[in-house]
This record gives structure tokens, C-alpha cells and sequence, in this order.
């Protein structure tokens, strides 16, 4: 795997892109993330969303138009990609793919796993590519994401949170703000996190 990464927009969203067998992933295309894109892929394959906030969505549209490559998305996120929910002016974009829950996926032949730990968002989800955990605003090193926006649930987080303590592979993790971290390292701070509920 090759593995390549920026911090866009003004809210220094991670956009990875995931080299696999000589296909590129997408993930977390936002605001400011398309012209450092076009600029870095060869064979993009799919673009992939971990939730729908617009800081994570923004260059779907821009990209998918471009590529012509599909969009995969969680279902309970759909709405922000095609309806801007926050009227932020997020260029309205379709997933292709409506990923349910925890699913693996076979894209292009590459193996895709999406883990779905709602709260932040409806859809809010993780994605395992090769053993490399694409967080988006789930898990941060040494943070979790709020669950205080509108479409938050913090009742969902927690849930989550418990889920995620169940997981017993050291993955490296990186997210969609800030630096990567582990899951092990991660899942010594959440009983922390869980006490805040």
C-alpha cells in the first residue's frame, strides 16, 4: 500500500488517497482537497466518505465528474451529501453505493470493510483498507468527535464507543483531523471518553 494524505480546507480535513495493486481510493475528499487530488492520482478507483459533513464531502461532486468513479457512502449520511443540511454550499453529490452498516465491500478487487459507529453522524463510519483504519471523525488521537451537531446522538456514541472497545487488532488509525494513532493507544483513553456520557 501506498498511502498519501493532506489537510484541507480551512478545517484541515484529512483527504487520503489509498494505493492498493496500482488502484487509488479516495477517502474524505473535502473542501480545497480536488486540485491536490487530480494532481497526485494515476487510476482512481472509487472515491470513499466515512460520514457526510461537508469538511468530508465537498470534492465528491468535483472529482466524481472528473473520474467518472463511483461514490460509496453510509446510508444514514446520504441526505448531507445530495441536501447541504447545514447550508454551507456543499456541491450536492449521489453516492453510487449505499454501504449498510458494517460491510465488506470488493472494489476493483481490492477488499474494503466499513465499520459503522453512528453518533457523530447517522452513518458515521470507519474504513479498513489493508489493515490501515480510516477514522474520519470517529476516533482522533487523544479525542473522539462531538456528538453535539445537529444529527448527533450522544446516546449512539457511546454505544459506539463500547463497540469499539471490543476490537482486539492493533490497526494504525487515521482520521480525518490531525495526526494517526493506534487502536490500542485509542482504546486505553475511551473508558475516559465513556465517563463523559
Amino acid at each position: 500500500m501506498i498511502l498519501k494524505s493532506k489537510a484541507c480546507g480551512a478545517y484541515g480535513t484529512n483527504c487520503y488517497i489509498v494505493e492498493c495493486d496500482g488502484k487509488e481510493f479516495i477517502i474524505d475528499p473535502g473542501m480545497e482537497a480536488a486540485s491536490w487530488v487530480k494532481k497526485e492520482v494515476v487510476h482512481p478507483v472509487a472515491i470513499l466518505n466515512t460520514h457526510g459533513h461537508f469538511d468530508h464531502v465537498w470534492s465528491n461532486a468535483e472529482l466524481k465528474r472528473t473520474f467518472n468513479i463511483p461514490i460509496y457512502a453510509p446510508k444514514g449520511d446520504c441526505f448531507m451529501l445530495e441536501n447541504d443540511p447545514f447550508s454551507q454550499g456543499t456541491p450536492s453529490s449521489v453516492a453510487d453505493v449505499v454501504v449498510e452498516g458494517d460491510e465488506t465491500l470488493n472494489i476493483e478487487g481490492i477488499e474494503v470493510k466499513f465499520f459503522h459507529f453512528p453518533g457523530h453522524t447517522p452513518g458515521c463510519s470507519v474504513i479498513l483498507i489493508d489493515n490501515k483504519l480510516f477514522s474520519g471523525d470517529f476516533i482522533f488521537n487523544n479525542s473522539i468527535g462531538r456528538y453535539d451537531f445537529p444529527y448527533s446522538n450522544a446516546e449512539q456514541m457511546r454505544e459506539s464507543l463500547e463497540k469499539f472497545l471490543t476490537w482486539n487488532e492493533d490497526w494504525e488509525v487515521y482520521p480525518g483531523h490531525g495526526g494517526a494513532t493506534t487502536v490500542f493507544k485509542e482504546q486505553r483513553n475511551t473508558p475516559f471518553w465513556l465517563r463523559q456520557f
